[in-house]
C-alpha cells in the first residue's frame, strides 16, 4: 500500500487530523511509514516533533517491562528447577534405603526419569518464551531505529533541498 499524501495517511490511520494522533495511532503512524512516499514522510515528521520522544519513550516501555518479565521469568525457572531438584532428592533418600524390593526401586526410578523429562520440557518451553520475548524487544528496537531514521533522514533531505 502507497500513501501518497498526508490524507492517505490520516485515512489509513482512521484519523481526520494528526492532532488526534493518540499513543496507540502514533504506532500505527510509525508502522506506516514504509508506505508513505518520502515527502510525506518528511512533511509529516516536520509536523510531529513529539514523535522521537515517543519512540524513545515506547522503547524505554518495552525495555523496562522486557526486564521485569524476565526477572519474572527467571524467579519462575528458579522456583520449578529447585522443585524438580527436591522431588529427585526425595527419590534418592528412598533408592539409598534398604529393603525396598525391585518393584519400588523400579517404580522410584520411573519417577525419576519422569522428573527428568518434565524438568527438560520445562526449560525448552523457558526458552520459546525467552526467544519470544527477545523478538517483541527486537520489533520495538526496529520501529524506534525506523523513527530515528526516519526523523534524521527527513532532516537530511530538508537541508539537501535548501541547499
Amino acid at each position: 500500500m502507497s500513501l501518497a499524501s498526508e490524507d492517505d495517511v490520516k485515512k489509513a490511520l482512521g484519523i481526520s487530523s494528526f492532532r488526534e494522533l493518540s499513543k496507540d495511532k502514533m504506532l500505527a503512524f510509525a508502522a506506516a511509514m514504509p508506505d508513505m512516499a518520502n515527502e510525506v514522510r518528511v512533511k509529516l515528521i516536520e509536523q510531529l516533533p513529539s514523535f522521537q520522544k515517543f519512540a524513545l519513550e515506547a522503547v524505554s516501555f518495552v525495555e523496562r517491562a522486557h526486564s521485569a518479565t524476565i526477572d519474572a521469568n527467571e524467579k519462575s525457572r528458579a522456583g520449578a528447577h529447585e522443585a524438580f531438584a527436591e522431588v529427585r532428592r526425595l527419590i534418592k533418600g528412598e533408592l539409598d534405603q534398604e529393603g525396598i524390593s525391585d518393584e519400588q526401586r523400579r517404580f522410584l526410578i520411573e519417577t525419576a526419569v519422569e522428573t527428568a523429562d518434565k524438568e527438560a520440557a520445562k526449560d525448552t518451553e523457558n526458552k520459546r518464551f525467552l526467544d519470544s520475548a527477545l523478538k517483541t524487544v527486537g520489533v520495538a528496537a526496529g520501529i524506534a531505529a525506523l523513527a530515528a531514521v526516519v526523523f534524521v533522514g527527513g532532516k537530511v533531505i530538508i537541508r539537501n533541498d535548501e541547499a
